[in-house]
């Protein structure tokens, strides 16, 4: 999904912007940070700053604070997996949640059994809400991480309409996190419609397991 939004906004939206230090609180960014920001955004297009391919490049790595660098990269995003996994147990002993770390060291979190989402709709089911608060928790806490929201659909409906409802779903869980203190500047979201299902959609169980959100938790790396 491309973002086009004019510089002019985009530096207004920075300069009242903050970072956040290791633990995800929040805090004013300083001069050097800001300056690093509005030059990075002044020389590339938006959409390279917040694609979810460039994680940790210029505009990212002054809203977080600076970035991970060496072997503790490996290590910052292990803690993170072992605080997930603490936080989400239950969903996870139930087989709701799934939590992988990737090789480039990003962590992939999915729902599984669950879903968030009734048919055709993009609005969180309430006995979600609670996970999604243990999610936001964490990555509060480790505030040197990007975080892409993925929606995805069953097919019941048209391709266009699905790929329409997938991205609002994936952007009702950025909204969600920003409600809880995430920093909106390492939130990102686009949809998949129902390209790539979990399950058939031949039956109710699974449309269900397709109706869902990934996470993908990146880290911003300091080159």
């Amino acid at each position: 999904m491309r973002k086009t939004v004019s510089l002019t906004v985009v530096a207004a939206l920075l300069v009242s912007a903050c970072a956040t230090n290791d633990l995800g609180e929040k805090r004013d960014l300083n001069k050097t940070e800001m300056g690093a920001i509005i030059g990075t955004l002044g020389g590339a297009a938006i959409g390279a700053a917040v694609n979810h391919k460039n994680r940790g490049k210029g505009a990212l790595i002054g809203a977080v604070g600076g970035g991970l660098a060496g072997t503790g990269i490996g290590y910052y995003m292990d803690q993170q997996a072992k605080d997930l996994q603490k936080q989400l147990a239950p969903e996870i002993q139930r087989g709701e949640i799934a939590i992988q770390k990737q090789a480039d060291n990003s962590l992939l979190v999915s729902m599984t059994s669950s879903t968030g989402f009734d048919t055709n709709s993009s609005a969180i089911k309430p006995a979600y809400t609670p996970t999604l608060d243990k999610i936001a928790k964490v990555v509060n806490q480790y505030g040197k991480t990007m975080i892409t929201v993925v929606g995805h659909t069953d097919n019941v409906g048209k391709d266009a309409y699905n790929q329409q409802l997938s991205e609002q779903r994936a952007r009702a869980v950025v909204d969600y996190f920003v409600g809880r203190q995430v920093n909106s500047l390492r939130l990102d979201s686009y949809g998949k419609g129902e390209s790539q299902p979990r399950a058939s959609n031949d039956s109710e169980d699974g449309r269900r397991l397709n109706r869902r959100v990934e996470l993908w938790i990146m880290p911003v790396k300091a080159s």
